[in-house]
C-alpha cells in the first residue's frame, strides 16, 4: 500500500488504519487548480460507532485515565516530536487541500508540537488535589478533584484544520479524555499525519481516533451516548445547530465560531507600522481565520489616509499560487466559499460602498482557481451587511468614526465578539480602550494567540475557552470529597 493509498482508503481507529463499510467516498479538490485530487471514505454511523467503541475501551478498559497526568504528558511530549518532524509533509497537504499559502502551512507543525508540550508540562495542574477547609465547621475540609468527562468529539474546521484539533487535542489528552476526530469534508487528510505520528510515537491504542464523514452523518458522532464532550470550530449557523442538539442531550459543548472583529486605528497611529501589518492582524490566510480584524475603524480627521494605506497595502501584496513562497493571498478553500466572497463583493457595491481596491471580476492572470480579488471598501456605514456578516475572505471594509466613544459603539455593534486590535502609539491608552470592547480578546499594535492565555468568544463567536490552564477546564468534571481533619 502506498502512502497515499493508505491516508485516501482507510479510517483511523483503535490504532489502526481500517476501511470503512460506507463503499461511499468524498472528493479532495484542490483550490489553486480546480482539481481532485484524492478521495477518503464517507463513514457511516457504524464506523461511528466503531470509532467510539475504540475510544471507549482505551478509556475504560485500558487505563489512559488511569495513569497521571505527568505520564501523559510523557505521551504527548514523544508526539509532538514524531508530528513536528512531518512538518514539510503536513504543510505540503494543508495547501493541496484548501489553498492556504505554504509560508503558513509550514507553521502548522511548529505550532501544534508547541500546544501538545504546553499541555504536557501541565499535568501537576491536572492532577493537584485542591484542599479547602470549611469557612464555618473547623476541623473538617474538602478535597477538589478533577476527573478526565470521557470520550470527546473534536470536529474541526477547513481553515486551520491542523491548528483548531490540536486546540481541543492536546487538553483533552492531559485531562485523561480519549477522543474522535472528525475533519472538515474539504480538508480530510492532513489529520492522518497525525494519527502516523501517534503510531511512532506509540500512544495506547484507541486514545486518538479518526473519522471522514459528512455533515448529514456527524450527527451520529455527536449524539452517541458515549461521547461526554463536544469541541467544534465553525461556523455560528453549524455551532448553532450543535449547541441545539448537545443541550437536549445535557452535553457539554465548547464552540469556537464566526467573527467580524474591530481594528481600531487611533488618531496618533503610524500608519506606515499599521500598514505593514494589515494583511496580518485583518487578512491572515485570505481573510479566513475567524478572528480577523475585518472592519477597519478609522477617524474621520485620517480617514482617507487609513483608507489609503489600506488598500494599497492589499494591492501591493502578491497574489496567487499557494505553493509560491512569497505568495500571500491564495485561493478561497472550496467552490462554495468562493461564490460567498464575490457575492459579498457586489453586495457591498450594491450597497453603495465604494471599491478602494479590488471589486468584481476574477484577479488578473488567475484563469483557474477559487481566487477572489482582495478588496478593500471605502465609505461604509457599519450597519451595511458587509461590515455585519462574516465574510471569511480577502474582503476589508473601512468605518469613519467621530471620537473614541464612537469608535468603542461601533466597535461593539456587532453580534460578534471574537477578536480584535488597536493601533496607537500610546499603547497604555490602547489597552485602557481595548477592556472596553465587547471581545474575547484584544490586541494592541499586534494580534497573536497566547498558548498560555485564554481564547474564546463573546456572542455570537462562541460559548467556552480554548489554550491555556483554562482550555483543559472543558474535559475534566470536578468532585467534591467532604473529610474530617486538618486540610492537606
Amino acid at each position: 500500500m502506498t502512502t497515499l493509498e493508505m491516508y485516501t482508503n482507510d479510517l483511523f481507529i483503535g490504532g489502526q488504519w481500517v476501511k470503512s463499510g460506507s463503499g461511499v467516498f468524498i472528493d479532495v479538490t484542490d483550490p489553486a487548480t480546480e482539481e481532485i485530487w484524492a478521495q477518503v471514505p464517507a463513514a457511516d454511523e457504524a464506523d461511528i460507532n466503531k470509532a467510539v467503541a475504540a475510544a471507549s475501551a482505551a478509556f475504560n478498559g485500558k487505563g489512559w485515565r488511569d495513569i497521571s497526568a505527568n505520564e501523559r504528558g510523557e505521551y504527548m511530549r514523544k508526539l509532538a516530536d514524531e508530528f513536528e518532524a512531518r512538518s514539510e509533509a503536513l504543510a505540503q497537504i494543508i495547501t493541496s487541500e484548501n489553498g492556504t499559502p505554504i509560508s503558513e502551512t509550514r507553521l502548522a507543525g511548529g505550532h501544534g508540537a508547541g500546544l501538545l508540550r504546553y499541555y504536557a508540562g501541565l499535568g501537576d495542574f491536572v492532577d493537584k488535589k485542591d484542599s479547602r477547609p470549611y469557612p464555618d465547621r473547623p476541623g473538617h475540609y474538602t478535597e477538589v478533584h478533577r476527573h478526565p468527562r470521557g470520550v470527546a468529539a473534536l470536529i474541526a474546521p477547513w481553515n486551520y484544520p491542523v491548528a483548531l484539533v490540536m486546540i481541543k487535542l492536546a487538553p483533552a489528552l492531559i485531562a485523561g479524555c480519549t477522543v474522535v476526530i472528525k475533519p472538515a469534508s474539504e480538508t480530510p487528510l492532513d489529520l492522518r499525519i497525525l494519527m502516523e505520528a501517534s503510531v511512532a510515537a506509540g500512544l495506547p491504542e484507541g486514545v486518538i481516533n479518526l473519522v471522514t464523514c459528512t455533515r448529514h452523518t456527524v450527527g451520529a458522532l455527536v449524539e452517541h451516548p458515549d461521547v461526554a464532550k463536544v469541541a467544534f470550530t465553525g461556523s455560528t449557523e453549524v455551532g448553532r445547530f450543535l449547541a441545539e442538539q448537545c443541550g437536549r442531550l445535557l452535553k457539554p459543548v465548547t464552540l469556537e465560531l464566526g467573527g467580524k472583529s474591530a481594528s481600531i486605528v487611533l488618531e496618533d497611529a503610524d500608519l506606515d507600522f499599521f500598514a505593514k501589518s494589515v494583511t496580518r492582524t485583518s487578512l491572515r490566510n485570505t481573510g479566513q481565520t475567524c478572528y480577523n480584524a475585518t472592519r477597519i475603524l478609522a477617524p474621520q480627521s485620517r480617514y482617507d489616509e487609513v483608507v489609503d494605506a489600506v488598500a494599497g497595502a492589499v494591492k501591493n501584496t502578491q497574489q496567487g499560487d499557494p505553493f509560491d513562497e512569497k505568495t500571500v493571498f491564495g485561493p478561497s478553500a472550496s467552490k462554495k466559499q468562493y461564490d460567498t466572497v464575490t457575492g459579498y463583493i457586489k453586495i457591498g457595491q450594491e450597497e453603495g460602498a465604494k471599491v478602494a481596491t479590488g471589486g468584481s471580476g476574477r484577479p488578473e492572470g488567475l484563469d483557474r482557481g477559487y481566487f477572489a480579488k482582495p478588496t478593500v471598501f471605502a465609505n461604509v456605514d457599519n450597519s451595511m451587511r458587509v461590515a455585519q456578516e462574516e465574510i471569511f475572505g480577502p474582503v476589508l471594509v473601512v468605518v469613519p468614526y467621530k471620537d473614541e466613544q464612537d469608535a468603542v459603539r461601533i466597535a461593539n455593534q456587532s453580534p460578534y465578539g471574537l477578536g480584535g486590535n488597536i493601533f496607537t502609539t500610546d499603547t497604555d491608552h490602547g489597552a485602557e480602550l481595548a477592556a472596553k470592547i465587547e471581545t474575547g480578546s484584544m490586541g494592541i499594535n499586534f494580534y497573536a494567540s497566547n498558548l498560555a492565555a485564554p481564547f474564546g468568544g463573546w456572542k455570537d463567536s462562541g460559548v467556552g475557552m480554548e489554550y491555556g490552564p483554562e482550555g483543559i477546564n472543558a474535559y475534566t468534571r470536578l468532585q467534591s470529597i467532604h473529610r474530617m481533619g486538618e486540610a492537606k
